[in-house]
């Protein structure tokens, strides 16, 4: 029997109080709004260890088709903590990063959902410029922009770590 191996990184969930509100910001930054559904029941809730439960799910895709972030609502049970607006380095969930194409453009669209900065716009070599923002609810997501033909695993790969 041969190992099992990871075929592919399908989703990132993040849950929401408003579905409607975080779809519009995921749209506005380039997703595509793959599909949205209840899952409701029993057989939900084994699955997540939560019991009977009842949540509306968004399936957001990016341009590239290749990754997804599950978008979730829950109607029960009630939410029972908010980590929405821990710092970077707070243990769990830290951030969704995103490539994309013109930073200066993006971030004035991205106002008029709430979005603000967290720190400021740096530039990481002649690689990046990125930054943190706070989106929709709070939600922690790192926009950078490529600059030049290396990337950040080619930087990886280079590290004085490996």
């Amino acid at each position: 029997m041969s190992k099992c191996k990871i075929m592919e990184m399908h989703n990132v969930g993040i849950v929401v109080e408003s579905l409607d509100n975080a779809v519009s910001f995921f749209k506005e930054i380039g997703m595509t709004l793959e599909g949205r559904m209840l899952v409701e029941g029993e057989w939900a809730g084994r699955v997540t260890g939560l019991g009977d439960q009842s949540v509306e799910v968004a399936m957001m895709v990016t341009p590239d088709g290749n990754s997804r972030l599950e978008l979730s609502q829950f109607i029960s049970p009630k939410i029972v903590s908010d980590h929405r607006n821990s710092p970077v380095n707070s243990l769990g969930y830290l951030r969704v990063m995103f490539r994309v194409d013109n930073l200066n453009e993006l971030l004035p669209r991205i106002e008029k959902y709430g979005a603000k900065i967290v720190g400021e716009v740096v530039q990481f070599g002649e690689v990046y410029r990125l930054c943190y923002v706070r989106g929709t609810e709070g939600i922690l997501i790192g926009l950078a922009e490529q600059l030049g033909n290396e990337t950040s695993e080619d930087i990886m790969k280079n590290s004085e770590y490996n």
